[in-house]
């Protein structure tokens, strides 16, 4: 069945998540700081191009993390629980699920490139966030385990248009399931034939010189790290515009 809902509204919601249940997964280590405050602001936007965090259902429940994890923005989207561990005087007993939607690049100006240089692992995270797994906000980098595990959406993925004509550029978020996207085609209702797009950065997907896309019922496949697909047929009707928002199928939760 084709889907044709438009997104004109702005969601605005804190989506940050603490649970005291375990996911399936291996544990690694790693440690954790935070920046900005509890408002959250100093995390909006960032590598995984996503933007406005609460508009599209990331809320607080961010990190950025280092670049042995980002990966060359093939991270951005997955989700991980996490946890203070070692029995330090700051940890609680908080499990804490949040979303990758940035980087945090090493600091030349820091001995050794600072506590993201590659091939250290590091959760530079929402204040909220660190504030679930730390009893005190100057308890500084704390040590941490963490482990993916399948992000659960409301709604459809949602494809945020922009772009020209000869520049076709799409936004892919809310993402279930693996959450990471690697993978994104287009497809003309006219043409019928699937386009490849390219990462242009983070989430962000392009096609180049397809002008003749304006005028058609666009269709997406979306493909997560994990190899699974999901395909929304006709999501964007034929007379869309730039700037619009479409939402098409999720991926399963189980």
């Amino acid at each position: 069945m084709a889907m044709h809902k438009v997104v004109v509204g702005v969601l605005i919601m804190v989506a940050f998540a603490a649970t005291s249940e375990v996911a399936q997964g291996e544990w690694d280590t790693a440690d954790a700081t935070f920046y900005g405050d509890m408002s959250g602001k100093a995390t909006m936007g960032g590598p995984c191009g996503y933007g406005d965090l609460f508009a599209q259902g990331y809320g607080l429940a961010n990190t950025a993390v280092s670049g042995v994890l980002f990966n060359d923005a093939e991270t951005c989207g997955a989700c991980y629980e996490v946890k203070c561990f070692n029995n330090t005087q700051h940890c609680t007993t908080t499990i804490a699920k949040m979303t990758v939607t940035s980087l945090c690049p090493p600091d030349p100006k820091l001995p050794g490139g600072g506590l993201c240089q590659p091939p250290k692992k590091h959760f530079d995270m929402s204040m909220a966030m660190y504030m679930t797994l730390s009893n005190s906000p100057y308890a500084g980098s704390i040590p941490i385990q963490f482990r993916r595990v399948p992000c659960v959406k409301t709604g459809g993925i949602k494809f945020n248009i922009k772009g020209n004509p000869w520049w076709f550029l799409v936004l892919v978020y809310n993402v279930g399931g693996s959450g990471d996207v690697s993978a994104v085609s287009v497809k003309g209702s006219k043409d019928g034939k699937w386009i490849t797009m390219e990462r242009e950065w983070g989430q962000n997907w392009h096609v180049m010189m397809k002008p003749e896309l304006v005028g058609q019922a666009l269709s997406f496949q979306v493909t997560t790290g994990d190899g699974k697909m999901v395909e929304s047929d006709d999501v964007a009707p034929a007379n869309w515009q730039h700037g619009q928002i479409f939402e098409g199928k999720q991926f399963p939760t189980n």
